[in-house]
Parts: C-alpha cells; structure tokens; sequence
C-alpha cells in the first residue's frame, strides 16, 4: 500500500500525498470550486482532477520536479526559469477570471494591511525597527494602480515542475483569480533574485524590475506573522527574513 504522507497542513486546508494521487483538503467549498475552475481555464499544464467531494479534492500528480527551493542555492538552469517565465506570460496573456485572487483588495486596502502590518512587526519584536522601515520604505513602489489579469496567486517556486528544461505543469491554484502580473513574478523569484533576469528573458517585455523588487519586500512583511502562527519558519537561512535583509 503506498504510504501516506503530509504535504502541508495549516488551519486552512491540508495536503496529503498517497502515491501519485493528492488529496487537498479545504473547509471552504469556495476556494475548492474557484482552484478547479481556475486549472481548467489556465492556458498552461496543470494537474489532473480526479476526482471531488468537498471538503476533498483528489488530483494528479504532475510530471518533473519542482523549479528550486527556497534557502537552497539555485540548482535549474537558466532555460527551466526562462520556460517558467514563458508559461507565467501565457496565464497572464489570458482572459480574466471573474473572481478576485489572492491580494484581490483594493490599493487602499492593501496600503492599510501593509502598514498595520508594520506596525505589529515591530511592536511585538518579530523584527527590527529598522528593518521593517527599509523595506516598508522599497514596497512604496509595488503600492500604485494595476491592470488586473488572470494570475496564479501563490506562485511559489515550489508549485513550479519541469524536466529537461521544460515547464512540465503549475499545481496549487487555490488562490488564482483577478491580481497584479508583476505580483506572481516577484513571487516565483522571491529568494532568488540572481534568476529573475532568466524569468524576464521568457516573459517578455512590460515588465518593471522596481516593482518586483518592491513586491519581495511587500509580499515578504505581509507573511512573516502568518509564517509563524501556521508552524513555519521565516528565520532559516534563505528565507523570508533573508529576503527583508537583502534589501538594506
């Protein structure tokens, strides 16, 4: 029997593995609906749906193996990135979903949760004063209108695969919808800034590095606090408080 084992698991939704076959399960049906609503519309690989009774979703594994890992030193080459930042333009390029992704709030929205944000970072001593006032200070540039399009959402490099250089299928699509581009690009390269020129060679043009870099700074305050209260750690070497200090 194949053995089972724990993916992720936090107060919203579990995975788990059993051999080939995922089980993602989500308290909220929504979100469940929207992420298979939101793989059958993505113009690029994605992972199979076997399978669905809420609270549970059973899909396919995909083919390959993931991008990179965040806090290792970046192994794929330069052709795998680039694949990735094609396949990311294509979803981009794509007609917009009719719902709002993750960061779907609006400008003003968003400026008040960074800046409460902030706030709490220092107040309760997770981080240095001056160090959330430098990359406060970089994220200014990610804080200004956007055309919305179709994004992933949490494009991690981990929910990238591909093999022999080619994009191979994007998994976890639970937060896709309506967001900034330039959101999921600074998300994919976030603690590898060294790649973010090969993502940029297959994506194209329209692309503005400030923004991005303002995005690692913006995305990483915004999820530090919730890193730690779901049982992760952003203090590991090359992690998310990594990415604040590069900034200074």
């Amino acid at each position: 029997m194949d053995e089972v084992s724990v993916v992720v698991a936090h107060s919203e939704r579990a995975t788990l593995r059993v051999g080939d076959v995922f089980l993602k399960v989500d308290a909220d049906r929504a979100r469940i609906d929207r992420e298979v609503e939101a793989m059958a519309l993505a113009p690029v690989p994605t992972p199979k749906v076997l399978w669905r009774e809420p609270p549970v979703l059973a899909i396919s594994a995909v083919p390959g193996t993931v991008l990179d890992r965040l806090g290792r030193p970046s192994t794929a080459s330069s052709a795998a990135w680039a694949a990735a930042g094609a396949a990311v333009r294509k979803l981009h390029d794509a007609p917009v979903p009719p719902w709002p992704g993750r960061g779907g709030q609006s400008l003003d929205e968003l400026t008040a949760d960074l800046d409460s944000e902030c706030e709490r970072l220092v107040a309760d001593g997770v981080l240095p004063a001056d160090l959330v006032a430098r990359n406060r200070q970089v994220a200014e540039a990610a804080l200004r209108p956007w055309t919305p399009v179709f994004t992933h959402g949490d494009l991690h490099i981990a929910h990238v695969f591909v093999d022999d250089d080619k994009l191979t299928g994007i998994i976890d699509w639970s937060e896709a919808g309506q967001g900034d581009a330039l959101r999921d690009l600074a998300t994919m390269t976030l603690g590898h800034r060294e790649r973010l020129a090969d993502v940029v060679a297959g994506y194209g043009t329209d692309v503005d590095l400030d923004v991005i870099r303002a995005w690692w700074s913006l995305r990483t305050l915004l999820g530090v606090r919730w890193l730690i209260e779901h049982g992760y750690d952003p203090f590991t070497p090359g992690g998310e408080v990594d990415v604040l200090k590069a900034s200074m």
